[in-house]
């Protein structure tokens, strides 16, 4: 069996082998991931509180607990000044689960991210259904602007309620896949035709959302 060393030379570590290997798996552990299911009340996640346990529950469930996990996602408030999903989710850089770079900070994320079918993988690393898929599933929760800000000019509800209804309202949803409706935005596409479960469905939704560890 060999034997790996850890050499020092002119003040710099030098990993080999089997240590280069566990160091590049966790500088790229999973840090982003789509819920592989939702609530399975429609866009009612129990508020922020509750998207953020779901997340939490998620990654345990493939190993990644040992995380801090938050769902990407924003809520409204009177005066406009609601949390913005940007500022829940750390600084990046943030992996799927097969170690892929999705955005390597808070600017790339939103200006140009590695965001595809292809790429955003649920925590099992498995593709979510898209358009032309049955069922489609890429509308993904968000409650966000493109810019990832919570700071919609209007008085419309964009986020169910702040994640609590599961009948009237609306949320504003992501295409995972950047196809359909000709909006190719991965957070902001449209809104959603209600926050019941069957009218996410309507629409080519789940009530699944974005998960990113603040880590």
């Amino acid at each position: 069996m060999k034997t790996w060393q850890t050499l020092s030379l002119a003040g710099f570590i030098v990993l080999s082998g089997a240590n280069v290997q566990s160091v590049l798996a966790q500088d790229n552990a999973m840090s982003f991931f789509i819920t592989s299911v939702g609530s399975g009340d429609g866009a009612n996640l129990g508020g922020l509180e509750g998207a953020d346990a779901h997340c939490q529950k998620l990654a345990a469930a493939v190993g990644a607990g040992d995380r801090s996990w938050h769902a990407y996602l924003s809520t409204e408030e009177p005066d406009k000044r609601g949390v913005s999903a940007r500022d829940r989710i750390g600084k990046g850089p943030w992996h799927n689960a097969k170690g892929e770079l999705i955005a390597s900070d808070l600017d790339g994320l939103h200006i140009s991210p590695n965001i595809l079918k292809h790429t955003a993988l649920n925590e099992k690393g498995e593709l979510v259904n898209g358009r032309g898929d049955r069922p489609n599933e890429h509308d993904i929760l968000t409650g966000t602007q493109e810019d990832g800000t919570a700071y919609f000019p209007d008085d419309a509800d964009h986020t169910c309620n702040n994640w609590t209804s599961n009948g009237d309202g609306s949320a504003q949803v992501g295409h995972h896949d950047r196809h359909g409706g000709g909006n190719t935005s991965w957070n902001a596409a449209h809104a959603s035709r209600g926050c019941s479960q069957d009218g996410l469905k309507s629409s080519g939704g789940a009530g699944l959302f974005y998960c990113f560890s603040s880590e």
